[in-house]
Parts: structure tokens; sequence; C-alpha cells
């Protein structure tokens, strides 16, 4: 594959993954210029000897030993700022425990190299035959927090942002503050938020979801509470950020006027509907009325402003 002198860095964090890391990096292709891996101080010990016989000769094999355990966010941050002082042009994030198809890495930086788009990144929900072998629980949660993600990162044109096989211009990584990024399970999805303010166009590409043997680390029951906090925080300090103090413009309306109304309208009808319910008249028609418009207008407005903000979502113009 021609990679027009990018230089190209894969990043590997690095936990309790021995049976499976040497594997990975026997994948890797020879147009791979280094190899990061990031070892999150995990007890299983990293097999050295035997993932310095695997890798091409040609490949810069660089080893960072976290002196405390970070999560799999904090040593992905670890190897994005290692890369980027190194001087890499696009950086490629891959988990330790081959549960990533490396076959289409060619895929996932053809766009990056083209210029098509800034990060790409994998979606197993697009191939139905393989998303089947995903452990249900696991395919609930995922559909379920990816629809929440849209909304909090404001990339309504993607979708999986838990995915964590993606690539990206180092030159964009620059531009963000890594301190913004969590240490957890929840970096991807607080990646893509960052990359919002900065419009950032990110193609998805679609791949199979693959499951092994290995075991993750991951407490399925704590997630729902873990990401719907963590999503809560990230739409709110979007919407204030891209409507009101970063910019001000017809959305901020919709959105304004649109809350006011349709508040005004659910607790002026609540608050009349109880209280002539209390002294057993019917509620006046003009009453009604009042309230029943104001709830349907307030709803429209909220309507056009959820369609502004899709209408301007980063987007890469052939996404599929």
């Amino acid at each position: 594959m021609k990679t027009k002198n990018n230089r190209i860095v894969v990043v590997i964090p690095y936990y309790n993954a021995s049976k499976h890391i040497a594997s990975v990096i026997n994948k890797l292709p020879d147009y791979i210029d280094g190899i990061i891996i990031v070892n999150d101080k995990s007890p299983d010990v990293l097999p050295f000897e035997i993932i310095k016989s695997e890798k091409n000769q040609k490949t810069e094999l660089f080893i960072i030993d976290c002196e405390v355990n970070l999560g799999v966010g904090g040593a992905t941050k670890k190897g994005f700022q290692f890369a980027i002082e190194k001087g890499f042009d696009i950086v490629i994030k891959v988990d330790a425990d081959d549960q990533m198809d490396i076959s289409y890495l060619p895929e996932m930086i053809k766009p990056l190299i083209e210029n098509k788009a800034h990060v790409s990144k994998g979606n197993r929900f697009k191939r139905t035959k393989e998303l089947k072998k995903m452990p249900l629980v696991r395919r609930i949660g995922n559909l379920g927090i990816s629809f929440l993600a849209k909304i909090a990162t404001g990339y309504w044109n993607n979708f999986d942002p838990t995915n964590g096989f993606i690539a990206i211009k180092t030159n964009v990584l620059k531009d963000i503050d890594f301190e913004n990024l969590s240490n957890r399970y929840f970096f991807e999805t607080s990646l893509l938020s960052e990359f919002y303010f900065n419009g950032v166009k990110i193609k998805d590409i679609t791949m199979p979801a693959i499951y092994g043997d290995e075991k993750s680390s991951m407490k399925v029951w704590k997630m729902p509470f873990v990401f719907s906090f963590n999503l809560l925080k990230l739409f709110v300090k979007r919407i204030l950020k891209s409507y009101f103090l970063y910019d001000f413009n017809i959305g901020s309306v919709y959105l304004i006027f649109g809350k006011l109304l349709f508040l005004f309208g659910l607790i002026f009808g609540g608050m009349n509907w109880h209280h002539y319910a209390q002294i057993k008249t019917p509620t006046p028609t003009g009453t009604i009325m009042i309230a029943t418009i104001s709830l349907i207008l307030g709803f429209q407005l909220l309507l056009q402003f959820i369609q502004y903000d899709i209408f301007n979502a980063p987007k890469v113009v052939d996404n599929e």
C-alpha cells in the first residue's frame, strides 16, 4: 500500500493480554513504521522477546512502562502523545486482545492519506451476520450508548462510538486538550466530543465484531451508569459551547424559545388542570388552548433545533 510518505505508527495499550499481543504484532503490515506498546502496569508480564521476534525488522518498536495503572484511555493518551513527539503523521490505536481485524488497516488509512477525512474508525453495526456473534448484553448496551453518544457528541452521522479501532492524523491530536479525555472506557466517546469543537471529519469503516476467549475487565452492569452520567455532561458542555459561548445562531433561538414554550405549556397546563380538578370544575377552553399551543410550538421548535444540529454535524461527504 502506498502511504504517500506518511509515517504511520500503531499504539497498543497493553493489559493482561500476553496470549494475544504477539498475534496482533504479527498481523501488522510491513508499511507500518512504528509500534508503540504502552504497558499499563499489567500483572500479566509483557512477552517482549516474542513480540520482538514477530515484528518486521524495519518497524521501530517502542515500549512505554506506566508506573501506575492508567486505564485503557490513559495508556492510549500516553501512546498518542509519544507518537506526536516522535513526529509520526498517522497514529492507529489497536487493542492488544486481538479483537480487531487488522486486515481493515488499509481501508482505515486510505481516507486519511487522501485527505478525505481527519479520522477513521470502526463501525461494527452495519454487518448483521457478524453482529449476531456479539454477546446480546453488549449488543443492546452498545446500540443504546451509540444513539445517546450521537446526541452528546454531535456526530449524528457516525455510529459505534465505543469502537477503539481508530486511525487519526496526529496534527488533529495536537489541537485537542488531553486533560479532557477520559482515562477509562469512556475514552473513545470523550475523544469524539473533543474532535467536534475542531470540526474534525470522521469516516466510519464497516467491519465485523470479533470475540475470542479473552476476558474483559469491563463491568457490564456499571456501564449504563458510567456512560449515562458522562454523556449528559458531554451534551450540556457541547450545547453551551456550540450555541452560547462560541457562537449564537438560529439553532440557539430554536433551543431557547422551544424550551421556554414547552416548559410553559407543561407547567401552566399541569397547574391549571390540577386546580380545576380540585374544585371539580371543567378547565376553561381558553386555558386548554394556551397550554396546548405552547406545547406544540415548543415541541416543533425543539425539533427544528435537532434538525439544525444534525445538518451542521461534521461529516465526510462520501461517508457510507
